[in-house]
């Protein structure tokens, strides 16, 4: 790609994305993913509503009057992206790729993410890690990682969730909020979740395309799967072919939410063709009213 072009593209996605974290996702970001604890902040005379466990004995008896102690959340937190970019995420039949999602739902999380002075880093994985960013802040960080994701071309074409959560547990040593971002067409991986879950907070987004739930009715058609290159056709005018492909998708889907329910793992799905900012929301509000 030319430099103009992705100089072109990466701001396009920043104006849009940054604006999105600005105005909407910020506030429930923060919400949603909580600092560590509460620090001492400063003292300041009570007020009729303040909660007298926090009155600061020692400086009221000098003055003579009632103080009380404020708090402030200890905010900065590492945020990790674990980013799939098998060859699946060149798949899409509606509005854009599965790895074109992925880019403006990596942008917005990285935006919201230093909004609240937080660090960000990423682990690009296939079969294999492809790349780690180590956590940094910053607005130059941030479009590095942008500019990756729209620039990078993994050396494999298959995926290994597992990979991913085992490299992740072992090298961020400090518990870290960890968004999972992948079509989950992978498996083996519940174990490693499960561990990566206990030592850090795990959030799981699965992208996928509508024509992956359903076949339209079109005749003879030839299906390549673009990880192992495996070509077979199948005759979508067949009612029994559309039926098992759905019934197919459908059992796949509910093995993957009791996965994510098993592991503690807090998750949505959001579709190629489907606006990301009602799933987003809805789950950073989930994810406030359970803390």
């Amino acid at each position: 790609m030319e430099t103009i072009e992705l100089l072109k593209k990466v701001r396009k996605i920043e104006i849009k994305t940054r604006g999105l974290s600005d105005h909407i996702f910020s506030g429930e970001y923060h919400t949603a993913f909580k600092g560590r604890g509460m620090a001492f902040s400063e003292v300041r005379e009570y007020q009729p509503g303040d909660d007298i466990r926090t009155i600061d004995w020692n400086v009221t008896a000098r003055f003579n009057h009632p103080y009380i102690k404020v708090f402030q959340e200890e905010r900065e937190l590492t945020v990790m992206l674990l980013i799939d970019v098998s060859a699946s995420g060149e798949f899409g039949t509606r509005k854009q790729l599965k790895l074109e999602l992925i880019i403006e739902l990596c942008a917005v999380l990285a935006f919201s993410a230093i909004q609240n002075n937080d660090k960000i880093g990423v682990i690009f994985f296939s079969d294999k890690i492809e790349k780690f960013i180590p956590p940094k802040k910053g607005k130059s960080h941030i479009l590095r990682i942008i500019r990756d994701l729209i620039t990078f071309k993994p050396e494999h074409k298959k995926t290994n969730i597992e990979v991913a959560l085992q490299y992740f547990t072992n090298v961020v040593k400090k518990r870290s909020i960890a968004f999972l971002i992948s079509d989950f067409v992978a498996d083996g991986f519940s174990d490693a979740l499960k561990i990566a879950n206990k030592k850090h907070d795990v959030v799981a987004l699965r992208i996928y395309d509508k024509r992956e739930c359903e076949l339209p009715n079109i005749g003879l058609i030839k299906i390549k799967d673009a990880e192992t290159g495996a070509i077979q056709w199948a005759d979508t005018s067949d009612d029994a072919t559309r039926i098992n492909y759905e019934v197919n998708y459908k059992k796949n889907e509910a093995k993957l939410k009791e996965i994510f329910n098993k592991s503690g793992v807090d998750s949505t799905s959001i579709a190629t063709d489907q606006n990301y900012i009602q799933p987003l929301m809805s789950l950073f509000k989930k994810r406030g009213v359970k803390r």
